[in-house]
């Protein structure tokens, strides 16, 4: 009656494992940052759609010789509305942003951009999300700086803030300047 099955100490054990693993994750040099494959990289081809009459984009436009940014959005995703402002702002201070509407309705994405505003140079569609899954995008919005060849100097998993700009952004612009 009072004997421990081997069984019995398998939640435990796996409790402790993963707490532990949760513990030592929040030690590592970089908590915001999410590994791509893509830094380093020329950025992957993309088959994108129109939307509606916005002008459109494609990856020759990523080797125009000036540093881009390439920001996936979408209608449905608040951290996407925060951040359109702030983008406003870049493009009306000269930054070449290209926008992907990933995985949603041409008709809301339409709506969201006449209700924010339209900071993208260009602007392709991607309603199957295949080209979100090509440049590794975890969720909504991401953004990524291009270098003038075409290559992935930085990526950055969430909201593009004033702070973001500063600390993230601007030194990898710089980076892709200096390339």
């Amino acid at each position: 009656m009072g004997r421990i099955r081997p069984l019995m100490l398998l939640p435990p054990l796996l409790f402790l494992v993963l707490a532990g693993m949760f513990f030592f994750g929040n030690f590592r040099e970089d908590r915001e940052a999410l590994p791509s494959t893509l830094v380093g990289r020329q950025a992957p081809a993309m088959e994108l759609g129109q939307l509606g009459e916005t002008i459109a984009f494609d990856n020759a436009d990523l080797r125009n010789g000036e540093v881009t940014l390439v920001n996936f959005w979408a209608s449905w995703c608040p951290p996407c509305r925060a951040e359109m402002p702030f983008f406003a702002s870049l493009a009306e201070d000269g930054f070449i942003i290209y926008g992907v509407n990933a995985r949603d309705d041409p008709a809301n994405a339409l709506a969201f951009l006449d209700e924010l505003g339209n900071p993208f140079a260009g602007i392709g569609t991607s309603r199957d999300g295949r080209a979100a899954i090509d440049w590794g995008v975890y969720g909504m919005p991401e953004t990524f700086v291009v270098a003038g060849d075409g290559t992935v100097v930085f990526r950055y998993p969430g909201e593009i803030t004033e702070s973001v700009w500063q600390r993230r952004v601007l030194p990898a612009i710089e980076e892709a300047r200096n390339r």
